[in-house]
């Protein structure tokens, strides 16, 4: 009975410390939506946690009385369960890393397709087993046994947990403080779940897992839930004592945009704005389109980047405005303010509802301002764009901003009418000769239509010739917020273009220098172990591989040369090696894999013609040895054969051990082509 004994101390633990996280979890007014998904994800874990347990306690009390034969369906149907809820754990804990993650990224998303995955194959091969034992089987005496499927499975859920834990850590890695020790904690959580899990393959009747499950829970009761919990209480606090005052209050992450949201206004709430805390700037902007008045629309939307907010705070504590939100069939002023924290990394927005406070002639001063013309809008758009036009959609008339003279002496006009006849007609006095027809494409209206379907803004690089130098420009075009009007900003990005070429050319430089020979100009060590690598790869996946061989040289005398000569001598002959190999095999990359040692991978018209090709080098060698110059190498060839061979390296090994005899067939004054010819 210990097994359930062990079963029973978990599951009391377990509802011990996780007595609040498995209470029902319900949405209220302040809570973040992020929050509440992690918090029901993590319930769901623990719930699983729960099942899973009762089952393993289950099976260890029925287990004991296993020899009796009527209660075998019933320890048959309780193993099967055992094996979904172990499985189930695996992937409601998977969801509960990714939710905490908050991250919408390749890595992410590849976890949850692979825990998906394996929990579907899971399910599909317990109800195969029914017919076919590959999970588990039960013996003539009822006694339990574990099949090949149950390693394998256990052994891809171990895989899955490694790669999480260590994501987890590399996380965390990125971050400080406090949210360094929660990635961390939850990251060596899932290691925690490893670790047991390895153990618990090694010992199939033993209840590891559940052990490890409960110390894991610990871990992230003790270092995240908790310490999450109190930061909520403090930040609630806070909070409800600012909402007493306030209809809204926001705190805002400058750098990322993630923010926090607390209400306690009924009629703010009503408007069910919503939110997804994850980047303030852009979904205030989508909102503003639905809720707030129309004519206030495009002043609101202005104000809502965070370079704006920033340079309105410049040498102030707070600033404030106003427009009008739509509550119901009413247009209601609301006052924001915006102030700066004190970690200088968070803004704080608080919004109050004015429109009691305001007198008929502030009302009719409101309306006045709320006239906002494209002129307010540039100056907002100025610390963004050195040029800023306001073009008609349909009659292309327009009217141009400039904050920088960034056209010399070209005189452009500032308003018009028509914007994109004038722009294809000025190109060819301004823009770089190879961009020009890209621009002509990009800048004509049906064009602008057809790429603002479904989009929020479009954008093309390209060059102007100023004073004689070309720079780089950057054209982005957006809709009004009526979509009556193209909003089409140009800003000089050369600098940001020609430091991304100078980043990338550095880059591709460095890697290739890493992976060449200093001394002969051929592949390096690391270069073959690449190659090495992703041809062994291709061979793994059963892919139908190009034929290919490879060969194995060493030169004959190095030390000798480097003994009598000196080192430059032998540096000499090294390269003269290298040569020669290049010469023959023309069409194969050679590498230098050591200091006498080449490895040349043989491929295409090479491998075709090698048997050719290797002649002519033993040729060049016995020429070499009777002269009495030149380089002399000893070689050994080796095929690949698709059906024995399964490793790259023993291919590698029978090209060597040709090599070490021919090595020693030179040493004793034979002739490499006598030899060859004396062996076929």
């Amino acid at each position: 009975m210990y097994y359930s004994a062990i079963g029973i101390v978990a599951l009391i633990l377990h509802f011990i410390i996780n007595r609040d996280a498995l209470k029902r979890i319900e949405e209220r007014p302040g809570v973040e939506k992020a929050w509440l998904k992690e918090a029901k994800r993590y319930r769901y874990f623990l719930i699983s946690l729960t099942l899973y347990y009762i089952i393993d306690i289950a099976w260890g009390i029925l287990y004991e009385y296993h020899g009796i034969p009527a209660l075998f369906p019933i320890i048959y149907s309780d193993t099967v369960f055992y094996f979904i809820f172990r499985f189930l754990t695996m992937l409601t804990w998977i969801r509960f890393v990714v939710a905490y993650l908050d991250k919408r990224d390749r890595p992410s998303r590849a976890i949850l397709y692979g825990v998906w995955t394996l929990f579907t194959l899971s399910l599909i091969y317990l109800m195969v087993n029914r017919f076919h034992h590959f999970i588990f089987s039960f013996n003539e005496n009822n006694e339990y046994i574990a099949e090949p499927g149950r390693y394998i499975a256990f052994l891809l859920q171990i895989i899955l947990y490694l790669i999480t834990s260590l994501y987890l850590l590399y996380i965390a890695r990125g971050t400080e403080g406090t949210e360094r020790v929660r990635f961390t904690a939850v990251g060596l959580t899932t290691l925690v779940m490893l670790l047991f899990q390895v153990i618990q393959l090694l010992y199939p009747l033993l209840p590891i897992y559940s052990m490890g499950l409960i110390i894991g829970t610990s871990l992230v009761h003790s270092f995240v839930e908790e310490d999450e919990k109190q930061d909520k209480e403090i930040y609630d606090n806070i909070a409800r004592s600012l909402a007493e005052v306030y209809e809204v209050i926001y705190y805002i992450d400058i750098e990322s945009g993630k923010y926090r949201e607390f209400s306690k206004s009924s009629e703010y709430d009503a408007l069910n704005v919503p939110t997804e805390y994850r980047d303030f700037f852009s979904e205030t902007r989508i909102n503003i389109r639905k809720y707030v008045y129309p004519e206030d629309r495009e002043f609101a939307e202005s104000l809502y980047y965070s370079e704006v907010l920033e340079k309105n705070l410049e040498g102030r504590d707070s600033f404030s405005y106003k427009y009008r939100l739509m509550t119901g069939d009413e247009a209601r002023y609301y006052r924001f303010t915006v102030m700066r924290s004190n970690d200088d990394k968070h803004l704080i927005l608080y919004g109050k509802d004015i429109n009691d406070e305001i007198t008929a002639e502030s009302i009719l001063m409101e309306h006045q301002k709320q006239n906002i013309t494209f002129s307010q809008i540039a100056e907002s758009l100025a610390s963004n764009y050195d040029e800023i036009y306001y073009v008609d959609v349909e009659n292309g008339a327009y009217v141009g901003y400039g904050s920088n003279d960034m056209y010399g002496q070209l005189e452009i006009r500032h308003t018009g009418d028509d914007f994109f006849s004038e722009s294809i007609s000025n190109i060819p006095k301004v823009i770089h000769r190879n961009d020009r027809d890209m621009l002509t494409e990009f800048v004509s209206r049906d064009n602008m239509i057809s790429a603002m379907e479904g989009r929020k803004r479009d954008s093309i690089v390209y060059r102007i010739a100023v004073d004689g130098r070309n720079h780089y420009v950057r054209l982005t075009v957006r809709y009004s917020s009526d979509r009556t009007h193209f909003i089409i900003g140009i800003e000089n990005v050369d600098a940001e273009v020609r430091k991304e070429k100078e980043v990338l050319k550095a880059l591709n430089t460095e890697k290739k220098l890493a992976r060449r020979d200093e001394l002969t100009g051929v592949k390096n060590k690391t270069a073959y172990r690449e190659l090495e690598q992703a041809v062994q790869t291709n061979m793994d996946k059963d892919m139908d591989y190009l034929p290919f061989a490879i060969i194995v040289c060493d030169t004959n005398d190095l030390k000798k040369i480097n003994d009598s000569e000196g080192h430059v001598a032998g540096d000499g002959y090294i390269k003269a090696s290298a040569k020669l190999l290049c010469d023959i095999f023309v069409h194969s990359p050679v590498f230098r894999v050591g200091g006498d040692e080449f490895v040349v991978f043989l491929r295409g018209n090479d491998y075709l013609a090698r048997q050719e090709l290797m002649e002519k080098l033993h040729n060049t060698v016995r020429e070499n040895m009777k002269k009495g110059s030149g380089p002399v190498l000893a070689a050994g060839v080796s095929e690949y054969i698709p059906e024995t061979d399964s490793l790259v390296s023993d291919i590698f090994d029978r090209a060597d051990r040709e090599m070490y005899e021919d090595k020693q067939f030179l040493k004793r004054g034979g002739s490499p082509l006598s030899r060859v010819q004396g062996e076929k």
